[in-house]
């Protein structure tokens, strides 16, 4: 399977520690497509349905017709093994978003 930036897939993220979010759930790769081709790995950021409009590190979006949020917060590198099937793809305008807020979180100050 091909695996691409902004494509989200079904990802089991257990086993879990601490306050990690858990459980099988939608997720979004923000690696690199380059890097997504040669590793064995892709980082992810999850996605949740407990919303949190205020929090600055969650990007709203809409996935199949329900409101999620993309947890910048919780980014992450998993195997290709943990990843399930594809359910869609971002935006161009909610990529450009979460490229922006990675950006501020993780970029140079």
């Amino acid at each position: 399977m091909v695996f691409k930036r902004y494509q989200i897939h079904w990802v089991n993220l257990d086993p879990v520690r601490g306050s990690e979010l858990r459980k099988t759930r939608p997720a979004v790769i923000v690696s690199l497509d380059v890097l997504n081709q040669a590793l064995e790995t892709v980082v992810i950021c999850p996605l949740t349905t407990q919303l949190h409009p205020d929090w600055r590190t969650r990007l709203g979006i809409k996935v199949r017709g329900r409101l999620s949020e993309i947890a910048a917060d919780q980014i992450r590198a998993v195997s290709k093994s943990r990843l399930g099937r594809k359910i869609g793809s971002l935006s161009a305008r909610d990529a450009a978003a979460l490229r922006r807020l990675l950006g501020e979180m993780y970029g140079p100050e």
